[in-house]
């Protein structure tokens, strides 16, 4: 069960650190489930993200057919009291090209003040310095003036973001390095792998932070640490 706790201890390791912990399950491709380079922190400095996703489309590009710009919001504010973790907002832009913001101050603000720890988007965002000052956590493919014609159509559906196919409740973690998804079937178990990897890989940083260093040390080093990784790898599949 993902718990509150699981979540804290999470946010104690970069999205780099996961990744590499939940490669070593096999679970899946070593090049799927994180997002591409066109997903970017927009606040590098803030604290790693964690939260379970609340996922909608949006589009800006025309009116909506029915009801006002942020008609939606309080569908979205109905299901952010409901949930018992964190939640990350999670937009797919379906505009080509991007044709506004997705968000500015007053929807992360109100996100903010009912639960959720951070917003991802495939379009772009506004009212930066405001967002920053929130200490609210967002990422997106860059920034726009204008909230145009700004609309939420679809809510708690499956979105592509990133390249990422992210259904709702899927756990994220992002940070200044970028934005991934954790199995939240290992979820528990993540955290202390990413603290044995992190040991792992203490053993070549102390030598090259050594004195006379040279090849073959440098070898003997990566060597070691290659097989508390495997030997890790291993026991989590259970071999």
């Amino acid at each position: 069960m993902l718990t509150e706790e699981i979540i804290t201890r999470l946010k104690q390791y970069d999205t780099p650190t996961i990744c590499n912990a939940v490669e070593l399950w096999d679970l899946r491709l070593r090049t799927a489930g994180y997002m591409d380079e066109t997903i970017q922190a927009c606040f590098p400095r803030l604290q790693p993200m964690v939260g379970l996703a609340l996922t909608s489309t949006f589009r800006s590009s025309a009116a909506p057919m029915t009801g006002d710009a942020y008609s939606s919001l309080s569908a979205q504010t109905a299901i952010l009291e409901k949930m018992d973790l964190p939640a990350v907002i999670v937009f797919q832009d379906l505009d080509t090209p991007t044709a506004a913001a997705t968000f500015g101050e007053v929807m992360c603000t109100t996100y903010q003040a009912f639960g959720a720890c951070g917003l991802i988007t495939s379009g772009t965002g506004r009212d930066l310095d405001q967002v920053e000052a929130l200490d609210f956590p967002v990422f997106t493919s860059g920034s726009q003036a204008a909230h145009g014609y700004c609309h939420i159509l679809d809510i708690n559906v499956p979105v592509t973001v990133g390249g990422v196919n992210i259904r709702p409740n899927e756990l994220i973690h992002g940070d200044c390095n970028g934005v991934t998804t954790i199995p939240i079937s290992i979820a528990s178990e993540v955290p202390d792998v990413c603290a044995e990897i992190a040991n792992a890989e203490q053993i070549v940083l102390e030598y090259l932070r050594s004195s006379n260093i040279n090849s073959a040390g440098f070898e003997e080093a990566r060597q070691a640490c290659g097989a508390m990784i495997s030997k890790l790898s291993a026991r989590l599949k259970g071999k």
